[in-house]
């Protein structure tokens, strides 16, 4: 089974693992879910703020750093990078938080985690956690092979009406297709992964996938994810576009002056970086 898994990631970008987690392990991160949804961080956001649209986004909390560098160090998702992507070693990158909720709230635009923070190589995986049994016509959708490139700009996030208005501009980068409005034209336009999960289940994405959905609505009203990042030995630094219309340094806004010394293509190293195998 282990082989199957590590040939889809590797092939797909993206894979579920059914039951990966036990109640005791769902219920520790579930009471780090929630005390992270009270103390947020310096990065948190609401995409489409004052919107039916809007939905809460935290990353890398620093309150949250200790705190959840031990709670993954009793998970198995470590080992289990490991053996799905064949690496002798394991680092924690960092947390997300993402909470829908009041039963309205459109899909998330599709988007390459990649275009946001300055990764590349192989050995990068979002471990994606719901505490709710999640239908699948609201879960996560992939498009299946994306992560071997190309890298797009990303989206702003700022503009429901146009999803793929781009954050960096100056043509860096090659702007996002339009997935949602090819897909009306031509439902079989792409290639989407996507899986109903039961508490417990986690979904193994590589972030420079391109996703996005996960919608509420009346009959699923509350999405609560956890998503932990974690990178192996084939991790290297990207730095994102220069001069960015965002501004956004080349290391991106996570863990910015801990990057800064990294060129291109240097391993993706800091002693920030929690090892767990």
């Amino acid at each position: 089974m282990q082989d199957s898994l590590s040939k889809a990631f590797h092939e797909d970008g993206a894979v579920l693992v059914k039951g990966l987690l036990n109640q005791e392990q769902l219920a520790r991160c579930e009471q780090a879910y929630d005390w992270a949804l009270l103390n947020h961080g310096p990065h948190a956001t609401r995409m489409f703020a004052g919107t039916t649209q809007q939905s809460h986004v935290d990353n890398a909390n620093p309150l949250a750093k200790e705190r959840l560098e031990a709670l993954v160090a009793g998970l198995p998702l470590g080992e289990l990078f490991a053996r799905v992507w064949g690496s002798k070693n394991v680092w924690y990158f960092a947390e997300e938080v993402f909470l829908k909720a009041g039963g309205q709230g459109s899909r998330t635009l599709w988007h390459q985690d990649t275009s946001y923070l300055p990764w590349a190589g192989n050995h990068w995986g979002n471990a994606w956690i719901s505490f709710d049994a999640v239908p699948k016509s609201n879960a996560l959708e992939i498009v299946r092979g994306s992560h071997r490139g190309p890298r797009y700009d990303g989206t702003t996030f700022t503009d429901p009406d146009d999803p793929t208005l781009p954050l960096h501009g100056n043509g860096a980068l090659p702007r996002l297709p339009d997935i949602e409005a090819e897909r009306k034209a031509n439902p079989e336009a792409f290639d989407i992964l996507s899986w109903a999960t039961e508490p417990g289940d986690v979904v193994l994405l590589h972030p420079g996938s391109l996703h996005g959905g996960a919608p509420v609505d009346a009959s699923f009203p509350r999405r609560r994810t956890f998503v932990f990042r974690f990178f192996g030995d084939d991790a290297t630094f990207q730095p994102l576009p220069a001069h960015s219309d965002a501004g956004y340094p080349q290391q991106g806004v996570l863990f910015t002056e801990e990057l800064e010394p990294l060129s291109a293509g240097a391993p993706f190293r800091h002693p920030t970086f929690r090892k767990v195998v």
